[in-house]
């Protein structure tokens, strides 16, 4: 890459293919950020200039259509096998690998580990097509669950619901695993959430489980098997400020997802047009494993006893999954799985 002034700059005659990949990771980075903004800058916007009647009219819309994060969304196959989806995972590159297959049979909640700063493969995997998961997968049908604050946003919403994405409240996650009554359905939980985010370090392998059973206790009610993933990598794409437990930039960010819900790690990956300094993910490999599921029998009132003893396992195996799978993506033998 060419250098001045002490800074790496893109290379401008790279290949049309690596043109197209940053193409796909730009277009991540506005859905996530400038895009979020302008939504929530428009309806000031419109009000102000007396457009009131397409704010009138977008409303009518919001109103019929505010339970659809709770019900399951409308996933769209079109808008996930976008050809920019596709890009974007090629970027990094992200791949996607099984060690079991997915009967149509039965219906799934996925736990997918760690969180990272932004889950780019969570995004990738399974709220598009971008790594093949309709050709690894046949028959079987993918929600991805984010914070409903994500659904609160007009137009960012719609294409939110578009790619799958569905609130993660118990309600929804019941109601695709339960009581919609269809099977094949796979919902796939980012289980550390906002808190994980602040440990995503390079090299690190920390994530925030052993405290966090609620989503054993909706595969018990539901009787969803339970699928452990884990994708090496997703910490590698940021740098984030150090942050270690008990410095006081840990516990003000501790203190302000306490008030807002929202962790608010200090981090930085490259630029649009330099590699040094930006908001853009590294070009690091990132390879999600998807382990095999684990039996789940409903239990229509799940004790504490049962629900613990299904975390347990659920832990031992993706930590099995952790340990078989970390020398093959760069892990260092000796390198633990912690579970916090």
């Amino acid at each position: 890459m060419p250098q001045f002034l002490g800074i790496e700059w893109v290379d401008l005659f790279s290949s049309i293919q690596r043109k197209k990949t940053y193409l796909g990771v730009v277009y991540h980075f506005m859905l996530t950020y400038p895009l979020a903004l302008f939504v929530t800058i428009l309806p000031f916007f419109l009000l102000f200039t007396f457009q009131w009647h397409i704010l009138a009219l977008y409303a009518c819309w919001y109103f019929y259509d505010m339970d659809s994060p709770r019900r399951g969304g409308y996933s769209s196959d079109w808008v996930r096998k976008w050809r920019v989806n596709d890009w974007f995972a090629q970027y990094f590159p992200i791949n996607l690998h099984k060690t079991a297959e997915l009967s149509t049979d039965k219906n799934y909640l996925v736990g997918i580990h760690p969180h990272g700063i932004i889950s780019m493969a969570a995004w990738s995997n399974f709220a598009t097509n971008g790594t093949g998961i309709y050709e690894k997968f046949p028959g079987i049908r993918w929600n991805l669950c984010t914070l409903a604050l994500q659904f609160r946003m007009a137009i960012r919403r719609e294409l939110l619901l578009l790619t799958g994405l569905i609130d993660c409240s118990r309600e929804s996650i019941e109601y695709v695993l339960d009581k919609c009554g269809q099977k094949g359905r796979a919902v796939v939980l980012v289980i550390g959430g906002a808190e994980e985010a602040l440990d995503a370090h390079p090299g690190y392998h920390t994530l925030t489980l052993a405290s966090r059973k609620g989503f054993v206790r909706e595969a018990l009610i539901t009787g969803a098997y339970l699928v452990p993933v884990y994708s090496f990598g997703e910490n590698d794409v940021f740098e984030q400020m150090e942050n270690p437990v008990g410095s006081r930039l840990r516990n003000f960010q501790e203190w302000c997802k306490s008030i807002f819900g929202i962790s608010y790690p200090i981090f930085h990956g490259r630029g649009f047009f330099q590699l040094t300094f930006g908001y853009l993910p590294f070009r690091k490999p990132i390879d999600t494993v998807v382990g095999a599921p684990i039996p789940v029998e409903k239990v229509e009132n799940p004790t504490k006893e049962q629900i613990d003893e299904l975390h347990t396992i659920y832990c031992q195996k993706l930590t099995e999954l952790f340990d078989e799978h970390k020398e093959k993506y760069g892990v260092e033998k000796d390198v633990p799985l912690v579970l916090r």
